[in-house]
């Protein structure tokens, strides 16, 4: 499938280039859908084919105009990642994506690509909780630095402050999660991609990479509003049906080819089988995301009006004047289906809460079709000290609700019969 219609020359939009891009049946018996290429390597037609292949993959020579590389080793690559990765670069609209085995593998192999040993990260937070272990723990072994700042409306402002206390020069990435996990609160995209712009030096700036695992590819295009680096766990969404774990980075065809270079020699790429259930699911991502999104627009109206709820965090709920509210309407198209809610009596009812949910399940992960529910303090963001998850929000009495498809009227007596425990 091309990527522009013969007629009028109209490209096509990214729900019609996920089932079709990247992929022509006639190398596969006429099949409509791409098969599972379950093999670890591939023959070549010609010693001199092996030779040129290695020549591109390793960086030796570079593709010439209109040149289709063949394949080598499934290490490097394989059909239904490359396949995926088309479509899903067209769902960004960047240039180049790479699949991983985790959204961990995805964030650690692009921060160990494009930095080096005395840099410094500027992070928002919260952020997922493996994130945070892997800045916090991981990164200084390496002789890489993170300075996590409070996610939110003022976050470019602490982070110039930061880079200001630092030295701008040391500054190789300005990495911000919108909307921030648990808590929902959303990041200036644009800002912080003028303020690497602002901390540049000889022709250099600091990389900007979103986690867009929250909203994306549906609800928010980091790209399109300045971001270097696109990232998500594609278990989430993207996958969306709970039965696989994978990673996925975006962005330039310049940032990527050091991006997954790294992939190729740390050997986190993601397996044939597991790019075929991305293809599968990309397919319906919006359709999910939106059927998720109504659902979720419903039940945090009724969670604003119970008694026993504190306070409800959905950006849908956000008013004009709230600068978040300006942040959520110049960057995001939808406002997805992770609600945070905090009730009265902290841990001990949020506990009795979430076990009487009979539809929703409590487990982690979030983004399928079913929906969850977990407690942040003591479950993802355990490894976060106490006294990070109160100034992060993260309360006692916090719970996050991942919203699925299932029937409306079913959720909502689900959720008022978990809150009502008297």
């Amino acid at each position: 499938m091309k990527r522009h219609h013969s007629r009028e020359k109209k490209e096509f939009n990214p729900e019609t280039l996920a089932l079709g891009l990247g992929y022509d049946s006639k190398f596969s018996e006429g099949a409509i859908k791409p098969p599972i290429f379950l093999t670890s390597t591939f023959q070549f037609q010609s010693a001199e084919d092996g030779k040129r292949f290695f020549e591109i993959a390793y960086g030796l020579d570079e593709k010439r105009p209109g040149e289709d590389p063949g394949l080598i080793y499934s290490r490097l690559n394989n059909p239904n990642l490359q396949i995926f990765e088309e479509r899903i670069a067209a769902w960004d609209r960047t240039e180049q994506a790479a699949v991983f085995s985790s959204g961990m593998s995805a964030i650690s192999t692009a921060v160990l690509a494009l930095l080096s040993p005395g840099d410094h990260i500027l992070s928002s937070s919260p952020v997922y909780g493996g994130t945070h272990y892997f800045f916090e723990v991981v990164l200084p072994r390496f002789g890489i630095t993170v300075t996590q700042v409070t996610g939110g409306t003022e976050t470019p402002q602490l982070m110039r402050e930061a880079a200001a206390r630092i030295g701008p020069e040391k500054i190789k990435m300005l990495y911000v999660e919108t909307p921030a996990n648990p808590s929902n609160v959303l990041i200036d995209i644009p800002a912080i991609a003028a303020l690497a712009k602002d901390l540049g030096r000889d022709g250099q700036k600091p990389v900007v990479a979103v986690d867009n695992t929250f909203l994306g590819p549906v609800f928010q295009r980091p790209a399109a509003l300045g971001a270097d680096l696109v990232i998500y766990s594609a278990t989430k969404f993207i996958g969306g049906h709970s039965d696989l774990v994978a990673g996925v980075v975006t962005g330039s065809a310049e940032l990527m080819k050091t991006v997954m270079m790294m992939r190729t020699v740390l050997g986190t790429m993601a397996g044939p089988f597991a790019g075929w259930l991305l293809l599968r699911s990309l397919e319906t991502v919006s359709v999910r995301m939106r059927r998720q999104a109504k659902n979720a627009r419903k039940l945090a109206a009724l969670l604003v009006e119970h008694p026993r709820v504190i306070s409800v965090a959905y950006p849908d709920l956000l008013q004009e004047g709230d600068p978040q509210y300006d942040i959520y309407r110049r960057c995001c198209t939808g406002p997805g289906s992770l609600i945070a809610f905090e009730v009265e009596g902290g841990e001990e009812a949020a506990f009795k809460i979430l076990n009487r949910f009979e539809v929703a399940r409590l487990a982690v992960s979030l983004g399928g079709t079913e929906s969850l529910v977990e407690h942040p303090a003591s479950m993802t963001h355990a490894d976060v000290s106490p006294e990070e998850r109160e100034e992060f929000g993260i309360k006692p009495g916090l719970i996050r609700m991942s919203v699925g498809i299932e029937h409306l009227s079913d959720l909502e007596r689900d959720l008022t019969h978990a809150l009502d425990l008297d």
